[in-house]
């Protein structure tokens, strides 16, 4: 059997496991990260890049080229709630190097960190590899067991880094403790064609126990349609042309190309769920991002703390592989004890949103009203910066402290 020696292993090539490869291999650490697809392009990958990811670019000095490749940016987030639009969070009066929410392709994102990392040697991206389980000794795990095109093989390393997402097979194979809060709802994903008809922009529409979020991806919008868990065949037993109504209901101006939407083919289901790991870590081993904690799509913010869990990581495994006795059980509780607040933190915001007004809007039938608090600041524009902070910086924004290996 092949046999691949490194000394980190990464396995999933998503925003954890890409930008904590790129952060490794920039400070002199040898790493592998494993992607089991051809390329990046999934589209049911999330699109927002928030001011607390440009922070961490414009610190790497990346942030002027990143924005140079094709994106879209939003200074406010607004819903359409029973017709009327509500701004309820404003960012350009962040303290962060850009005060806005950028909107590119998450396949776009990956690909441009991942040209980052190639420019060292010491960074291997294997795609069409995948993780299939676990190679141990005694208690500590010493590498994976990999297939790719060729067939299967292992990787050797000194640390193995779960970041194959929500679907992880290590934090499966680690048989780590994992609590699941459940989640009531589910995701449409599906694409309409956009038109240059001036159409609005809102992020969501939301109306008589309906709820749409729409991102603008220049020549189409992508959809995602928020229904009750379990409800998908009940959908698609009352017919495609019921849908596209009840999709037109929150948004008439996608009248023009919602006929293009024939065939239940077109839509994928997303199921939703909110999980975290007891213990992230185990002796060699260490999970983060969605390995560690699932996140619902409630804010947009699971991209983006993965990204920070990654600079966090890095933060200290760094000076941990570079340390005589490497890296210890106590540098993996490090990592966890610095990351698990935040993913918490976010998670009980989840959960209460998914209780209290996610599961009462799809409940109803009847037009919604504006809340009181979403008509205060509208009265009050400055109260929209608590919303836009909690989104764009979120709970303990990371920061670089790991230098290029001279």
């Amino acid at each position: 059997m092949r046999t691949i020696t490194t000394t980190c292993c990464i396995s999933g090539g998503g925003p954890a496991g890409i930008m904590l490869g790129y952060l490794l291999a920039r400070s002199g650490v040898d790493v592998t990260v494993l992607e089991k697809w051809p390329d990046f392009f999934r589209d049911f990958r999330g699109d927002t890049i928030h001011p607390s990811t440009m922070d961490i670019l414009n610190e790497l000095g990346l942030l002027e080229k990143f924005l140079m490749l094709p994106h879209n940016e939003t200074k406010q987030v607004a819903l359409h709630i029973s017709g009327e639009e509500i701004i309820v969070a404003d960012f350009s009066h962040l303290k962060t190097a850009s005060k806005f929410l950028g909107f590119i392709p998450q396949w776009d994102f990956l690909n441009f960190i991942a040209e980052q990392g190639k420019q060292y040697p010491n960074f291997h991206l294997l795609m069409e590899t995948e993780s299939t389980d676990l190679l141990r000794e005694k208690e500590t795990v010493i590498g994976v067991k990999a297939k790719d095109t060729q067939g299967e093989f292992e990787i050797h390393a000194t640390l193995v880094v779960g970041a194959d997402g929500r679907h992880s097979t290590i934090r499966e194979k680690s048989n780590l403790p994992l609590k699941d809060f459940g989640a009531p709802m589910d995701v449409l994903w599906f694409e309409i064609p956009r038109t240059n008809d001036g159409s609005a922009t809102s992020l969501g529409y939301v109306d008589q126990g309906k709820m749409l979020v729409l991102i603008d991806r220049d020549t189409y919008w992508q959809c995602g349609y928020i229904i009750r868990k379990g409800e998908f065949d009940a959908i698609k037993a009352r017919g495609i042309e019921t849908f596209r109504n009840d999709v037109l209901q929150l948004a008439p101006f996608l009248k023009t190309n919602i006929e293009k939407i024939t065939a239940w083919e077109q839509i994928k289901l997303l199921s939703v769920a909110v999980d975290h790991l007891v213990t992230w870590y185990s002796p060699g081993l260490i999970c983060i991002g969605d390995s560690a904690h699932a996140m619902s799509p409630v804010g947009g913010v699971g991209i983006n703390l993965a990204i920070q869990d990654a600079v966090a990581a890095a933060n200290i495994l760094v000076p941990a592989f570079h340390r005589a006795d490497g890296v210890q059980i106590s540098d993996l509780e490090a990592i966890q004890k610095r990351r698990s607040r935040p993913a918490r933190f976010v998670q009980n915001f989840q959960v209460f949103a998914h209780t209290h007004v996610i599961v009462r809007i799809l409940s109803s039938k009847q037009r919604l009203r504006v809340p009181w608090q979403l008509r205060l600041m509208q009265r009050i524009p400055y109260l929209r910066r608590l919303p836009a902070y909690f989104i764009g910086v979120g709970f303990r924004p990371e920061h670089i402290e790991t230098h290029v290996d001279s």
